[in-house]
């Protein structure tokens, strides 16, 4: 009867375990079990965990692989240790949650060897590099681009012939290549990683060849060699590149300090030396707003510079209609004495600042879309900077309409090319002076809000600029506003050129020298306005 009721038992049996599998282990319990067994066991656990996909692991083997994995001998718990006194605090490895503390005799640490460390990198990849998060294997291909690891080849191979997203492939390349850089590899295949790394093109990757190349077998060097070269080559584009992106932004900011002096020296003929000041009163306003809003309402602290540009405006632009009205509209006809008084006028609206706000430098914040930078095709341009160009630009555009569109343009025009005769045919030359005093300075007011997001803001910062501005009038055609756009981009670029050669002071007095040799060729600049009063 026993004879008989077993085989029936084990039958019964083999038809339960058919009709209900074995429950699928979870992480935790795999994890749980990594200390478990020998080396080979870790292995096959290693590979179950790597089946399940998921990404908290991947710290987890990282410390398993660099022997810094440890297991609660008492309880099982596989933990991450860090000392604590006299004990060690541990967390456990896969929830990141506080265990409290232990002695440290009370924690051994999970051995591996070579075969285990094989299976963890495997894992990794696996759980990285194939990973169906496109964000996910880029950053593992970059890793793996940092660590440089032949034993990845085999799983970088993998991940390139599966790869489909065009902006991941090319860095699992890079990883393919530079690994293969450190192996005995076929020609064939050098030439093909020293390609990749080649068209690469920065200066990591000229550091790479050149490290390849110490080392680098007779009948692959002239291989490396190209590369090398071919780098170099991409680098000297670049700096050219970069140079002019350079030379771009300080002519925006120049165009900007000087499209206000350009109109007013222009219409009315006045040097004015306190330009400079409507430009820092310009900046003090931006960081006036900017307190108001931060007090106030600092989530529209990014709307910053939309309140502050108006603001500014109106403020410079009420500051200039009084200085004109009170003082440069009785010197007129004497540019000696109308240059005395804008430089005292300057001089007192400095200590004025001084007086109000201190002489230290006030912090004016940029908003979030005005900071960091980007690349673009290797030129390193920063949001502030590119900001500043296109506001520039704009600010150029608005102008030129005004001028060219508007009966207030229109007049002064007028009186830029000959005072006399639009007097006699009823335009008011001293309303047109004092409006176009007051535009000039209200765009100076501008300038200042763009310099504060790229300056110090201080009671000297016009003084930094006045100078330049002047000779970007004075060179690109006094009154012309294409005169000042081109002045101030071409002494911008030049100024960029010759920096690196001889030096941030030398190349401003570099630049002087030829604007003063240039003005003596053509006294009335690149661009020079057309009239009978300008001609006579």
């Amino acid at each position: 009867m026993q004879f008989i009721a077993r085989p029936v038992l084990l039958a019964f049996m083999v038809l339960l375990v058919a009709l209900f599998p074995a429950r699928a282990q979870s992480v935790e319990e795999l994890v749980n079990q990594l200390p478990e067994g020998g080396f080979s066991d870790r292995s096959a656990i290693i590979a179950q965990l790597a089946a399940t996909g998921d990404t908290r692991l991947v710290p987890v083997l990282e410390a398993l692989g660099a022997g810094e994995l440890n297991v609660v001998a008492e309880t099982g718990q596989v933990v991450f240790v860090r000392p604590a006194g006299g004990n060690v605090a541990i967390t456990d490895a896969l929830t990141g949650e506080d265990a409290g503390e232990v002695a440290s005799g009370a924690v051994e640490r999970i051995r591996v060897n070579n075969s285990v460390r094989r299976a963890v990198r495997t894992a990794i990849g696996q759980l990285t590099l194939l990973s169906p998060n496109a964000n996910v294997r880029l950053s593992a291909a970059r890793a793996m681009f940092q660590a440089a690891d032949p034993d990845n080849l085999p799983l970088l191979d993998e991940a390139i012939a599966a790869e489909e997203n065009a902006s991941v492939l090319p860095v699992m390349q890079q990883a393919w290549a530079i690994a293969i850089l450190r192996t005995d590899a076929s020609p064939a295949d050098y030439a093909e990683a020293v390609d990749i790394i080649a068209a690469r093109g920065d200066r990591h990757a000229l550091g790479i060849l050149n490290a390849a190349l110490a080392n680098a077998p007779d009948e692959v060097r002239p291989t490396i060699e190209s590369g090398i070269s071919a780098i170099q080559s991409h680098l000297r584009l670049l700096d050219v590149g970069q140079n002019v992106w350079y030379g771009i932004s300080l002519g925006s900011v120049l165009l900007l300090a000087a499209i206000g002096l350009a109109i007013t020296f222009g219409v009315m003929g006045v040097i004015n030396m306190a330009h400079g000041e409507m430009v820092m009163i310009g900046a003090y306003t931006t960081f006036m707003v900017q307190n108001i809003i931060r007090a106030s309402a600092p989530e529209l602290f990014d709307l910053s510079l939309a309140f502050a540009l108006p603001a500014a405006f109106l403020v410079t632009a009420l500051i200039g209609i009084g200085i004109e009205r009170g003082v440069i509209r009785w010197l007129y006809g004497r540019p000696l004495e109308t240059l005395l008084a804008t430089w005292g006028l300057s001089l007192i609206i400095q200590q004025a600042v001084r007086s109000i706000f201190g002489a230290s430098n006030r912090e004016v914040g940029n908003p979030s879309w005005m900071s960091g930078a980007f690349d673009f095709y290797g030129i390193l341009i920063t949001w502030n900077r590119f900001w500043i160009v296109l506001f520039a630009l704009a600010v150029f555009a608005t102008l030129l309409f005004v001028l060219k569109r508007t009966s207030l343009g229109l007049q002064m025009r007028a009186v830029t090319q000959n005072r006399r005769m639009a007097s006699s045919m009823g335009i008011r030359t001293p309303w047109v002076d004092a409006m176009t005093f007051g535009l000039g300075s209200g765009i100076a007011g501008l300038a200042g809000v763009a310099l504060s997001q790229i300056d110090n803001v201080s009671p000297n910062l016009g003084q930094g600029y006045i100078i330049d501005s002047f000779m970007v009038v004075v060179f690109g055609g006094v009154g012309n506003l294409w005169g000042t756009l081109v002045g101030a981009m071409t002494l911008g670029i030049v100024n960029k050129f010759l920096e690196p050669y001889t030096g941030a002071v030398l190349a401003k007095i570099a630049v002087l020298v030829v604007v003063i040799l240039f003005i003596q060729k053509r006294p009335r600049g690149l661009f020079a306005l057309k009239g009978r009063a300008v001609e006579a």
